[in-house]
Formats: structure tokens, C-alpha cells, sequence
């Protein structure tokens, strides 16, 4: 199994697939994972022996394999999130327990952990929801900071919250660390942005002199929130400052659809409604450039 790559695939009957791919050029599937209510998102864990499926009716089902030498998963739990759709699952990293952020269709955010109990045995339970005032939660990520995990949330008004881990092990303790818009100027506040889709990636890059930093970019009616725009810690002062606009003057403030580092956090890929794929790099001194434009084969 240490060579083996699962990949999983929402079917249109809404089950999940899942295919293996043994180090060959050649994959082939080896489970279909069906659900009468419709599966609407799935993430696996870190190391690929769990899989979180978010359903249609706002259930959340784990599938585990149970030995690691086969390639077959069984439904381990399954329980209530909200009553409506779950859109988007991502796993808690492993050091900090078993867990899972849920966003739900309703927009908002909640936090499940898998804990063990005398009286019930292990089990999920709801170890903190996220305050959604009027704008709904779009897209979150999870990063280590150099002092405690954080937490990165973009909502629909185009603002982003950063939350951080008070305990290592009391994932129900988290505070508001900063809110900000997803400008370059930072004075600049647009008060009626309507975003209809966000893309966060955290830079997996980790050093004694690299400091936490992540990319966000929305699909939006207000096209200074789109471009995607590097956000970096000043640990002196103790702040979020935007280091990057990852644009180029020919732009015309084009919808950010997904954005994702590579593992070694050199470079990132962009994609958005102009329906290409760019790459981005920064050199020594931080200077973001453009390094490849790839288009869609005709």
C-alpha cells in the first residue's frame, strides 16, 4: 500500500467511486461507495486510510480501511450535521485528533471531532460551529502558524476570518485572530460584495524563517476581491499583510475558480473563468512571476 494512490470520484448517481492506481500508467476501480441521498463532496485524510463523504440530506459518512494491505473501505459512522447539503469536508491535520471542518449549503461552518467514551465508545460529536452573522462561509482551510494551528475561512461579503487554536487538544477552543478584505489596500472596504465561490490553499512550505502564509482568491461581482492575493504573518507586528497580487496588467479582474500549491510550496497553480491554467512562482527577494499559461487541448 505505501505505493498506492486512491483517487475518489462523485458518480452523477451521486455515489462515490474509488480508483487505485499502484504506481502504473493504467487505473482501474475498486470500490463504488452509493448513498440513496447523494453525495456532494468528499476528502480524504492524511493518510489516505479515511474517507469523509459529505451527502445531500447534511449527513457526513466515514469510510475506513480497515487493513492496509487491501483496497477495500468500510462505512465506519455516520451522523447529522445540518439539515441541509453538505458542501465541503477538510480534514483537521492528523497531530491535532481526528476531525473534520463541514460547510454546509446554509453557509455555515462546524467543526466534528471523533472522540472516545465510556459510555458510547468512539463517536462524532460537534466540537464547535462558527458564527455566521448574514454572509455564509464559502471555502476554509487549515494551517500551522509557527505557535498554534489556524483556521482560514472566506465568507460571501468578500471577507476572510483567521481563527487560531487556543489548546492543542481542545479543539472546541478557537479566537478571532484577525478579519480583512481580499484587497491589496488594505484602507479599501467594498460593503456590497457578493461572492459567489472562494479558492483558499495554505503554502504547505514549513522553516524556521518562512512565515505562515496562504493565497485566496473569490468569484465575485466586485473585481478587486478576485485576483488571488498572497497573504503572509508579520510576526513583529503581529499581523496579516497582503505581500502578492498574483495578476497581470492585461487582467481584467477575472474570477478565481481554485487555486492549489504544489507539495513543496514553490509553485501555485490558478485556474478561473478566462479557462486557463497559470503558474506562479516568486523568486529570492518575493517578486511573484508568472511562469506558464496552460491552455485546454482543442
Amino acid at each position: 500500500m505505501d505505493n498506492t494512490i486512491f483517487l475518489a470520484r462523485i458518480l452523477p448517481s451521486y455515489g462515490v467511486k474509488i480508483w487505485l492506481d499502484a504506481c502504473k500508467i493504467t487505473s482501474k476501480d475498486v470500490a463504488r461507495i452509493s448513498s440513496q441521498y447523494g453525495t456532494r463532496c468528499t476528502a480524504w485524510n492524511y493518510s489516505g486510510q479515511r474517507l469523509a463523504a459529505g451527502l445531500a440530506d447534511g449527513s457526513l459518512v466515514v469510510y475506513d480501511s480497515m487493513d492496509p494491505a487491501s483496497s477495500a473501505f468500510t462505512c465506519t459512522s455516520r451522523f447529522k450535521v445540518q439539515d441541509s447539503s453538505i458542501l465541503k469536508v477538510v480534514w483537521v491535520p492528523p497531530e491535532y485528533g481526528d476531525a473534520v471542518a463541514c460547510i454546509s449549503a446554509d453557509g455555515t461552518l462546524s467543526l466534528w471531532e471523533e472522540v472516545m467514551e465510556d459510555s458510547e465508545g468512539h463517536h462524532w460529536k460537534m466540537c464547535k460551529s462558527f458564527d455566521r452573522s448574514t454572509s455564509q462561509v464559502l471555502d476554509v482551510q487549515f494551517g500551522d502558524g509557527q505557535t498554534c494551528l489556524k483556521l482560514v475561512a472566506a465568507y460571501s461579503d468578500g471577507h476572510i476570518k483567521v481563527y487560531e487554536l487556543l489548546g492543542t487538544l481542545e479543539l472546541e477552543k478557537w479566537q478571532l485572530q484577525a478579519e480583512f478584505q481580499n484587497v491589496i489596500d488594505l484602507v479599501s472596504k467594498f460593503g456590497n460584495a457578493s461572492c459567489l465561490s472562494a479558492s483558499i490553499s495554505w503554502n504547505p512550505q514549513r522553516s524556521e524563517v518562512q512565515q505562515s502564509s496562504f493565497v485566496l482568491g473569490f468569484s465575485s461581482n466586485t473585481p478587486p476581491l478576485n485576483s488571488p492575493k498572497v497573504w503572509e504573518f508579520d510576526l513583529d507586528h503581529q499581523r496579516w499583510l497582503p505581500v502578492a497580487e498574483l495578476s497581470l496588467p492585461e487582467d481584467k479582474s477575472d474570477q478565481v475558480w481554485e487555486m492549489e500549491w504544489d507539495m513543496s510550496g514553490m509553485t501555485l497553480a490558478s485556474t478561473g473563468s478566462d479557462g486557463v491554467v497559470r503558474l506562479w512562482q516568486s523568486n529570492v527577494n518575493g517578486e511573484w512571476h508568472e511562469q506558464a499559461v496552460l491552455t485546454p487541448a482543442s
